[in-house]
């Protein structure tokens, strides 16, 4: 925040007032881009980087996914939480197809969490995280944020690539590396995944 001068040609208590109200300002909350699905995960993730103080910037993607009506409801949760800022990018992966998300292969129902943990399912979508967090990690860059939040868990990690901690840890490292800001050291670029132990059930109870 600026250093705000105050004259000492006004009165000493309109400058003791003032001085005193400069200390007890709030500090204007950091910005940080949140990936917003509509879904538990993204709202509950979205809800958490509120409660840090962060200023929440949500970012939804229209890829092509099956239901539509995704992305009103990231646009409710939005409005829900107040969010000042949020944008929904088009990007159609279905010129790729690849997955039941993305084309008319059948999705799976009624998979058990043990089930959902054994191999990479259908529903991956090519490279989906890689690309969204790409995006968010550009708006960052332009918004001045050093925050990304992502509603990756613990059921999710276990079967998609691009949900694991090692694939983040990497993501981060590299987004460091390919930004002029990061490159330059005004900005540390971190990726939080609040949930990224956290089955099903008890985000439901942290939600």
């Amino acid at each position: 925040m600026p250093k705000l001068h105050i004259s000492t040609d006004l009165p000493a208590c309109v400058v003791q007032r003032s001085r005193y109200l400069l200390r007890t300002l709030p500090v204007p909350a950091s910005p940080a881009v949140v990936l917003l699905s509509g879904g538990l995960d993204s709202a509950t993730v979205l809800a958490i980087a509120r409660n840090q103080g962060f200023d929440p910037c949500a970012m939804t993607f229209r890829y092509g996914q099956r239901h539509e009506i995704e992305i009103e409801a990231a646009r409710r949760i939005a409005r829900q939480f107040g969010v000042a800022r949020h944008i929904v990018v088009d990007i159609d992966l279905r010129a790729f197809g690849g997955s039941a998300l993305t084309s008319e292969i059948a999705v799976p129902k009624g998979r058990s969490e043990a089930d959902m943990s054994t191999g990479i399912p259908i529903t991956y979508v090519p490279a989906r995280n890689t690309i969204f967090l790409s995006f968010a990690m550009a708006w960052a860059e332009v918004l001045g944020a050093a925050d990304i939040f992502a509603g990756m868990n613990a059921v999710d990690y276990s079967g998609y690539p691009d949900c694991r901690p090692e694939y983040l840890a990497a993501f981060q490292a590299m987004a460091n590396l390919a930004t002029k800001a990061g490159v330059e050291g005004r900005l540390r670029l971190k990726i939080h995944t609040p949930l990224i132990q956290m089955t099903k059930a008890e985000i439901i109870r942290r939600g």
